[in-house]
């Protein structure tokens, strides 16, 4: 969660949190670019097929735009 405080945001992070940098940071980086783009890959095109999406209230969208 992130708040802000005059100009710089303020993160609140749980105490369990950890922070990953370097080349372990980029590789997981790659991983979940290429999650998203998988998840997204087949509603673009003239093709393209409509995504269900439901966040964790239970609330549901229907999409075919891949934003």
């Amino acid at each position: 969660m992130a708040q802000q405080m005059g100009n710089q945001p303020l993160i609140i992070l749980g105490e369990d949190s950890q922070r990953t940098s370097g080349q372990d940071a980029q590789s997981m980086n790659i991983t979940a670019g290429k999650a998203v783009a998988e998840s997204v890959r087949t509603t673009l095109g003239p093709k393209g097929m409509d995504k269900m999406l439901v966040d964790s209230t239970g609330n549901v969208v229907v999409t075919n735009d891949g934003v």
